[in-house]
């Protein structure tokens, strides 16, 4: 039996992981070990580990960061605390492979301890480009520290292969978010208004705007142009998610209390949805908006269509029903017309996807069934 330490840090990477930590813990090949971290500690964003905890999963370690704040000093230094704390849970934990997703803060101190211990790393969502975020960057390095590494769609195993990686240890997967819509049992629409205490109008917008922290403070003047845009809809029914732990993500936040405190008869705010009660909502939506990977990966799966705003997401494969615009008020009018455009509507429902088919968890399992690591040293392989 091979432990298998899976890490995560954010209620959304834990809602994709999901379905890799049951298939784990199911499966008597693997000893399941869950590190938990980042935001799910964090009071202001949740304490999301309890639902964690609430799914059935045992947490074996709890790693805090103790981030206080949404500065670059404040990150930088939650990414030391989380280090130090994950070299003592590699240290008790043992694990015989890592398993972490994407490119957070908290991911890259688990990727850097993991390393530096010697243990072998699997990477999800590795070799895709967001050239709006230092996210970029954190991913790249990612992939450096990592031993298999298990992408979404081929470009991004090319790209993989690009940065040194041989070829026999990248696989495209697909795009694990889509297995849980594949195989979750929704809400239907009356349990879902339950689930929020909130009414659903003729129109609906799902909003998830995060900052992008490449760029100097434009947090605030971007989301008051999509606010403002927003203020223009009638008859419609607002739902906030609110950001992550990113640089000047409390901004946002505020920006959002003070707008539902306002607007209370069309606006509700949630910290986290959770996975389920996200990924209902989608069916119920009209258009999806904001800068969310989300919008790139999930909402495409439900024909419906996302308005992807400024350069977070740039770089990234855009299905048909992803609508890029600027972030300022008259293109985000736009593309919130096109969004309601009954022919472009219409035109998603014969949108393939080209991000998988919702089998990745298999096809990961599978492969790390049938790898055998000995060493973590690796050739760079040159094209």
């Amino acid at each position: 039996m091979r432990n298998v330490t899976v890490i995560t840090g954010t209620r959304a990477e834990y809602g994709l992981l999901k379905p890799l930590i049951t298939a784990l813990s199911d499966d008597s090949e693997f000893n399941l070990q869950l590190i938990v971290t980042g935001m799910h500690l964090s009071l202001d964003f949740g304490c999301t580990y309890k639902q964690i905890e609430a799914d059935g999963f045992k947490i074996d370690k709890k790693v805090y960061d103790n981030l206080i704040g949404d500065t670059a000093t404040d990150i930088t230094k939650a990414i030391g605390t989380a280090m130090n704390g994950l070299a003592d849970a590699f240290e008790d934990l043992n694990p015989d492979l890592v398993v972490i997703l994407g490119d957070r803060s908290e991911i890259l101190a688990a990727a850097t301890a993991a390393m530096i211990k010697g243990l072998p790393i699997a990477h999800i969502h590795g070799g895709e480009t967001t050239e709006g975020a230092y996210d970029e960057g954190i991913r790249h390095a990612i992939t450096k520290m990592s031993y298999l590494h298990f992408t979404s769609a081929e470009p991004y195993r090319k790209r993989v292969i690009q940065l040194g990686e041989t070829p026999n240890r990248v696989f495209n997967v697909g795009a694990i978010g889509i297995d849980s819509i594949k195989n979750l049992k929704l809400l239907s629409k009356t349990e879902f208004e339950k689930s929020i205490s909130f009414k659903l109008n003729k129109k609906n917008i799902l909003i998830t705007f995060h900052p992008v922290t490449l760029e100097k403070a434009t947090a605030k003047t971007q989301f008051n142009e999509l606010l403002k845009s927003l203020d223009a809809i009638e008859e419609a029914t607002l739902i906030f998610t609110k950001p992550n732990s990113d640089k000047d993500g409390r901004i946002i936040i505020e920006m959002i209390d003070d707008y539902v405190t306002r607007n209370r008869d069309k606006a509700i705010a949630f910290i986290s949805l959770g996975q389920l009660r996200y990924l209902s909502a989608l069916q119920y939506m009209d258009v999806v908006v904001g800068n969310s990977s989300s919008g790139v990966y999930e909402v495409p799966i439900f024909k419906k269509p996302t308005i992807n705003i400024g350069d977070r997401q740039k770089g990234r494969l855009m299905p048909k029903s992803v609508i890029n615009c600027e972030p300022n008020k008259i293109d985000i009018n736009e593309a919130l017309i096109k969004a309601f455009d009954l022919d472009f509507v219409s035109s998603l429902k014969k949108q393939g996807n080209i991000y998988g088919d919702g089998t990745a968890t298999k096809k990961i399992l599978d492969i790390l069934k049938t790898t055998k690591i000995e060493s973590t040293k690796k050739t760079f392989y040159d094209l």
